[in-house]
């Protein structure tokens, strides 16, 4: 995406390789993932080289919109559908999948149209019928498309969205929720971070307090999960699950639409 040099292919890949021996393999998959991108950009002297599958993910997404609105506001249970169709937008993700399409996005539409999501699905509509402030955080661009039809559902007045504070592999930031028109629909702020996945340590005071404040937190994507699994609050993570080390901690089948609900609420 960056260069067609093959030498410049051949440098990265052996600085990356030289840094991966000597790293931390105990740190979670988006701490890791964030250290090499940020070496990858650096090596490139490419800021963002997603951008251009970005947009076209972002316009892909938009196009799907009105079609699957309606598909919301004709169902019975108009919450559900716009959760499961926020999770089949998870698939647009360049981590798990380098060349993502149309025909894998709508491989995953019509599962989340014809399959029960998988997860604590009644528990997260109950705490969302409640909860006066909800912390949104997305992940994918082009995901975020799907992002607004549930935003819609929960009610945009009491949803603050947070996206990415830097580019970081296809993730979303303040220009990709831009595109889809989220900061005209609700509050948006960038987390202050440019890891693919959410290490508090490493957001903005901002972000902090209102992630300490909110009364409900909903969480897109694998790498949120991974980053966010163990902190001591009540979190709601809504993914597709993409890998077997992830299918076996939550005990759920390789590819399935999830919701889930953090383990330390659980023991609660």
């Amino acid at each position: 995406m960056s260069s067609d040099d093959p030498a410049v292919h051949e440098a990265v890949v052996r600085q990356t390789l030289a840094w991966i021996a000597d790293a931390d393999l105990a740190q979670s998959p988006p701490i890791f993932a964030q250290h090499i991108h940020r070496r990858l950009r650096a090596l490139t002297s490419d800021p963002d080289p997603h951008s251009e599958a970005k947009a076209r993910h972002n316009q892909m997404a938009l196009a799907l919109l009105p079609r699957l609105r309606k598909k919301v506001a004709a169902s019975p249970n108009p919450l559900k559908t716009a959760v499961g169709l926020a999770i089949a937008g998870n698939v647009i993700d360049m981590g798990a999948k380098t060349n993502v399409d149309r025909s894998d996005v709508g491989e995953a539409i019509d599962q989340a149209l014809g399959e029960p999501l998988a997860g604590q699905v009644d528990e997260f509509c109950q705490a969302a019928k409640v909860a006066d402030s909800i912390l949104y955080l997305t992940d994918n661009a082009g995901e975020i498309a799907f992002d607004r039809l549930l935003i819609e559902q929960l009610g945009p007045d009491r949803v603050t969205v947070a996206v990415r504070g830097a580019p970081v592999i296809n993730d979303a930031t303040l220009a990709d929720a831009q595109t889809v028109g989220l900061h005209e629909l609700t509050t948006v702020i960038k987390n202050g971070s440019d890891a693919p996945g959410t290490i508090l340590s490493d957001c903005s005071p901002e972000f902090r307090a209102l992630y300490d404040a909110a009364d409900m937190v909903i969480a897109k994507g694998q790498g949120n999960f991974e980053s966010l699994s163990d902190e001591p609050r009540d979190i709601f993570f809504l993914f597709k699950v993409k890998c077997q080390v992830v299918a076996d901690q939550v005990d759920a089948p390789l590819g399935a639409h999830l919701v889930r609900r953090s383990r330390s609420a659980a023991k609660q």
